[in-house]
C-alpha cells in the first residue's frame, strides 16, 4: 500500500498538519478514484472533500486493514475508509472505538470464514466475543457496493451502521447514539410495521430487512446513501427517521446538485461539471 503508507506516516510524523498544502490530500490519484468511484464524494464541495479525506488518512492510520488469503491495496484501504465515513458524515468527531481491524475476505464465506463452500454466503459481518472489534468484508462485494449505486446495497455501509448500532451496547436496531430516547418506542414500533410490509410482499425495502430490527435498521441505512430521492419518494417517513437519525438530508442534496451541471466541474478538470463528474453519476 504506496500511497497510503506514505500518508499515514505523513500523520504520525506530523499530527499538527490536519490540511496539507497539496490540492490532493490523499494524492491526486486516490482523489481520481474517489470521484470515479463514490457517489458521495462526488457530490460534496471541494472544502468538504478534503474534510473528507482527512478523515480517511485518520480512519487508515487508526485501523488494521488485512487480507485474508488476498492482497489488500489503496483502492480497498479508501472504499473501506469511505463506507465508515459516510455515515457519520455529520457527526465530525466520530471514531468507531468498537472497530481495531477489518479482514477482506477473497468472495464470499460462511461462519467458519470458509470461502467457495456451498453455504459460503455471507458478504459482510461485525464480530462480539472473540471476534468484537472486528469486521469482515468480502472484497468484491465491498467495490460492488460503491460500482453499482443503483441497487439499493452497500455491504461497506451495511457494516458500519452495525456498529453504529452497537455503540450503546447493543446491536438491536435501536442506536442511541443516533435515536433520542424519546423516539425509541414510536421507532421500534415504525421498523414493525415496515418488516409486516416486507412480509406481506407490500415494500421494495430488500427483504433480508425483514431478519430482524437490526437488519432492517442496516438495511434501510444502505438504501438512504444510495438512493435517497426514491427512499423519499416510496417511504417519505422512513426517509425522515433516517435523515433525523444520520442529520443529512442526501435526497435535498443529490437534487442540489442538477443546477451545477453548466458550471465548471469542481474536481478542477475544466471541463463543465455535466461533462465530467456528473456523467459518472448517472453511469
Amino acid at each position: 500500500m504506496g500511497i497510503l503508507n506514505f500518508f499515514k506516516g505523513l500523520w504520525k510524523s506530523s499530527p499538527q498538519t490536519v490540511t496539507p498544502a497539496s490540492p490532493y490530500p490523499l494524492g491526486e490519484k486516490a482523489t481520481q478514484f474517489l470521484l470515479n468511484t463514490v457517489s458521495f464524494y462526488k457530490e460534496l464541495k471541494p472544502v468538504e472533500r478534503r474534510q473528507f479525506d482527512e478523515r480517511v488518512l485518520l480512519f487508515i492510520q487508526s485501523t488494521d486493514i488485512v487480507g485474508q488469503g488476498i492482497n489488500v491495496d489503496d483502492n480497498d484501504c479508501l472504499l473501506i475508509a469511505a463506507s465508515a465515513i459516510i455515515p457519520v458524515w455529520s457527526f465530525p468527531r466520530w471514531h468507531y472505538f468498537n472497530l481495531k481491524k477489518v479482514i477482506l475476505m477473497p468472495d464470499r464465506f460462511n461462519h467458519e470464514l470458509q470461502v467457495g463452500r456451498e453455504d459460503s454466503r455471507i458478504l459482510g459481518m461485525v464480530g462480539n466475543g472473540s471476534m468484537a472489534g472486528k469486521m469482515l468484508l468480502s472484497k468484491p462485494a465491498l467495490h460492488y457496493g460503491f460500482i453499482n449505486s443503483n441497487d439499493r446495497k452497500n455491504v461497506g455501509i451495511h457494516e458500519f451502521s452495525h456498529l453504529i448500532d452497537m455503540t450503546d451496547g447493543d446491536c438491536d436496531g435501536l442506536p442511541l447514539s443516533l435515536i433520542n430516547h424519546a423516539y425509541s418506542a414510536p421507532w421500534l414500533d415504525f421498523v414493525h410495521q415496515k418488516i409486516n410490509d416486507i412480509y406481506k410482499g407490500k415494500s421494495d425495502i430488500d427483504e433480508y430487512a425483514a431478519t430482524d430490527k437490526r437488519e432492517f435498521f442496516a438495511v434501510a441505512t444502505e438504501y438512504f446513501f444510495e438512493r435517497p430521492k426514491l427512499l423519499k419518494t416510496r417511504h417519505p417517513k422512513l426517509y425522515d427517521a433516517l435523515e433525523r437519525f444520520y442529520r443529512q438530508n442526501r435526497a435535498e442534496i443529490e437534487a442540489d446538485v442538477a443546477p451545477r451541471r453548466k458550471a465548471p466541474c469542481p474536481c478542477g478538470s475544466g471541463k463543465r461539471y455535466k461533462h465530467c463528474c456528473a456523467s459518472s453519476l448517472t453511469a
